[in-house]
């Protein structure tokens, strides 16, 4: 048994997460900032309170598991906000920044004292945050936001292999929940989350720092 910390883990990806691991054997710590009645019927461990863009409540969160070592520590929370050409939202697009690429890189900085030597770290990034592959244009700021989370990881990767801990960047894929608006067009969070954990299950020192989809396909930068 491994005990994975999971962020915003209380709806959509987060939230399965927890039950898919929960079901396997794994002793799971979910973060939130307000737990949801689906989250709390798991019956894990649940720190609530925790926003992982205050640094207060990160602190707060990194006092209360003194004693704990994290084996895998799943970055999961981030926000979404659609900034076009025509309608840029500057506010809004360093919200998502902070968010997204800055928070969850200071989150990782402030836990490191809780992993071991075999760790490992996940950081749910997205497809939108691959230069190469966008094609579509538009999103400014959550993919502005995803390709700097997917250079943080990659750094973390390079700078956390002599601890012995590997990084993995991972796409969930298009995934239907509230942050999508449950488009039709998208896979269910189950799906997804299988192919999540198998991907970090497959993460090594080898392979630390690999930006995957989460079935399997080696993303572009």
């Amino acid at each position: 048994m491994s005990t994975y910390l999971i962020t915003g883990a209380n709806r959509g990806i987060g939230l399965e997460l927890v039950r898919q691991l929960k079901d396997r054997g794994e002793d799971v710590i979910a973060t939130c900032r307000t737990a949801s009645p689906e989250l709390n019927a798991l019956s894990v461990r649940v720190e609530t309170g925790i926003d992982i863009s205050s640094g207060d409540s990160v602190i707060q969160l990194r006092q209360s598991l003194i004693g704990t070592t994290i084996d895998v520590l799943i970055q999961n929370a981030g926000i979404a906000e659609f900034n076009s050409l025509s309608n840029l939202d500057p506010l809004s697009i360093v919200h998502q920044f902070e968010v997204n690429a800055l928070s969850p890189l200071c989150f990782v900085q402030a836990m490191l004292s809780h992993l071991n030597k075999s760790s490992k770290i996940a950081l749910i990034s997205s497809r939108m945050g691959s230069i190469e592959d966008n094609s579509s244009g538009g999103s400014y700021g959550y993919r502005m936001s995803k390709v700097a989370l997917c250079m943080a990881g990659k750094s973390l990767s390079v700078d956390l292999k002599s601890k012995n801990v590997a990084v993995a960047i991972l796409h969930p894929g298009l995934v239907s929940t509230r942050m999508t608006g449950f488009t039709s067009n998208g896979i269910q969070p189950k799906e997804s989350v299988r192919g999540l954990i198998q991907r970090i299950d497959e993460l090594t020192l080898d392979n630390s720092g690999t930006f995957w989809h989460a079935n399997g396909e080696v993303l572009p930068w």
